[in-house]
């Protein structure tokens, strides 16, 4: 048995089924022993839609995603899918090959210190020093990756340790160690009083619920304890389908930088309940203000922020958490002004469904794709214009089927992304809705999809330019500069890799073309022409937003 045989034996005992990466030179010693494991090794066709799949991975299923890549440059690679995953709380593992550590002391060929490059962007870090470390170092890694917050960590194993042949005392020691979840703390019953008398008193109170719900199974037990005390509830991008947006307790998406009608509920709003939120996904700074009271329940406590002081912390599982709560309490949270806020948002929703139009109305385009998809069905959303669309206005009705990147927001996601939602869940369809910008930065996984024989749907946004970037800079300096580049046929393009390509000449042929792609079994690539025109009318509707309404 080599080392990398040890390794890869550990990687079966958490449970791995896909790793996802690319071949060197200096990992070698580890495919061949994936090569004679039960694990699936994806080649991919660039390092980053490696560590983007091992990303979405982890996210809809709450195991660490793994994505490996050689030294130097295959390394680099990796690392924003890396840094993406561990912003958005996704469970990763990153595995590097590297050199011979007897030349690090000097220039060589494709060296870089990978272990320290990787620190400010993973919870932990580490190298293979020798051989008998392996089984701790693998069971810490996914350990890390695992537990609240959910994030990145890395192994770097060089070729010199991992294709070493075990001593027999070593193989001996080589013990797996158990793999499974970390204990959770609970607040005192003390913290629970004071929290279920600031509720008892509040006059206005606002659920806010972050991505910690969904991470944490406690989705049910949010909305059991929202019926419970008639608590309408908001939700950032990274928690849509924490509650069903048909509930009516749910009001809107937040996330806007912008004063959106919804941030009229929360000026209104004397007690504010944050469940499983992060600062990184909204700033309090756009929400809060002043006098209100805020309780944060949460796996952790709260981050330090001078607009975050919440009075109390409930911190431990969320699900039991809530549930705790929903037996201490029983009060009637209903008010007129947040129920006047809800028909906004679904008259919002519904504004453009008619609209024939050509180019198409964002709102449009996510109408009639919510309407060609059930409600399990998972939409993937890149990073660009579109993304602010789909946070706002795509209904979500279950948790997980709506994926944004909020945390590091990185472009390129949303089509490696996809084929990790159709791997994890092959009996539904998968969108992946992206930008003609976000779409070419990892367009090359179309191969990787046809190789594996996976089927999904690809939505482009069509605009010939950087939209969103353009929208801020007309609103900031009155004119765009910059933002505007080529397309290939988008059509041929995707016959190229095997795929099917459809481009939308008549808004009226959206839906049909929609529920006929999503029954294709092959990767289809919807080109859809966008009017961004609608953003600039977005901006200004907003701007003019004086509460109340």
């Amino acid at each position: 048995m080599t080392a990398a045989d040890l390794f890869v034996r550990c990687l079966e005992n958490e449970g791995v089924k896909y790793v996802f990466g690319l071949p060197g030179e200096e990992n070698l010693d580890i495919l061949e022993a994936l090569r004679k494991s039960n694990i699936q090794f994806v080649v991919t066709r660039h390092e980053q839609g490696a560590a983007f799949m091992a990303d979405v991975y982890g996210r809809l299923t709450g195991r660490a995603g793994v994505c490996l890549a050689t030294l130097g440059p295959g390394a680099t690679n990796l690392f924003t899918g890396v840094a993406d995953a561990n912003m958005d709380r996704a469970p990763l593992v990153a595995i590097t090959g590297q050199a011979d550590m007897r030349r690090e002391h000097k220039e060589s060929h494709q060296y870089i210190d990978v272990v320290n490059a990787f620190k400010p962007i993973t919870k932990w870090n580490a190298r293979v020093s020798h051989e008998d470390t392996i089984p701790e170092i693998v069971r810490k890694a996914f350990r890390l990756a695992e537990i609240e917050k959910r994030g990145a960590t890395h192994i770097e194993i060089s070729e010199a340790i991992a294709g070493r042949d075990l001593t027999p005392d070593i193989e001996k020691r080589a013990q797996l160690l158990k793999a499974g979840p970390a204990p959770m703390i609970q607040a005192s019953r003390k913290t629970y009083k004071k929290a279920v008398e600031l509720i008892k008193n509040g006059k206005c109170v606002i659920l806010l619920a972050g991505n910690g719900i969904i991470r944490g199974n406690a989705s049910r037990a949010l909305v059991k304890f929202c019926e419970k005390n008639k608590i309408s509830v908001a939700n950032t991008f990274m928690a849509k389908g924490a509650i069903s947006a048909r509930h009516d307790l749910f009001i809107a998406t937040i996330g806007l930088q912008a004063k959106d009608f919804v941030m009229c509920g929360f000026d209104q709003a004397d007690l504010i309940i944050t469940v499983g939120y992060d600062l990184m996904e909204y700033s309090p700074k756009f929400w809060n203000a002043p006098g209100k009271h805020i309780i944060h329940i949460d796996s952790q406590p709260a981050e330090i922020d001078k607009h975050y002081e919440p009075e109390i912390e409930l911190v431990g599982d969320i699900a039991t958490t809530l549930e705790e709560l929903t037996e201490l309490t029983g009060f009637d949270k209903s008010f007129a002004y947040l129920e006047k806020l809800k028909k906004i948002a679904k008259e919002e929703y519904r504004q453009k469904k008619d609209s024939v139009s050509f180019p198409v109305k964002p709102q449009k385009i996510l109408y009639d794709l919510r309407h060609a998809l059930s409600d399990e069905d998972i939409v993937i959303s890149d990073v660009g214009m579109h993304k602010l669309w789909v946070a706002r206005l795509y209904p979500a009705y279950e948790p997980n089927t709506v994926i944004i990147s909020n945390g590091f927001a990185s472009m390129g996601i949303s089509l490696p992304g996809a084929l990790a939602a159709k791997l994890v869940h092959p009996d539904r369809n998968v969108v992946a809705v992206c930008g003609d910008g976000s779409f070419l930065m990892n367009s090359q996984e179309l191969e990787t999809a046809k190789r594996l024989g996976l089927a999904f749907v690809v939505i482009i946004f069509n605009d010939g330019k950087y939209g969103m970037i353009e929208w801020k800079q007309v609103n900031q300096f009155g004119k765009p500069f910059g933002m505007s580049f080529g397309n290939p046929d988008f059509v041929k393009y995707a016959e190229s890799f095997g795929c099917i390509g459809m481009r939308v000449k008549k808004t009226k042929e959206l839906l049909p073309m929609l529920k006929e792609a999503v029954k294709i079994k092959n990767v289809v690539i919807v080109d859809v022409p966008v009017d961004y025109t609608e953003n600039f009318e977005l901006s200004n509707r907003l701007g003019k937003l004086v509460c109340p309404l």
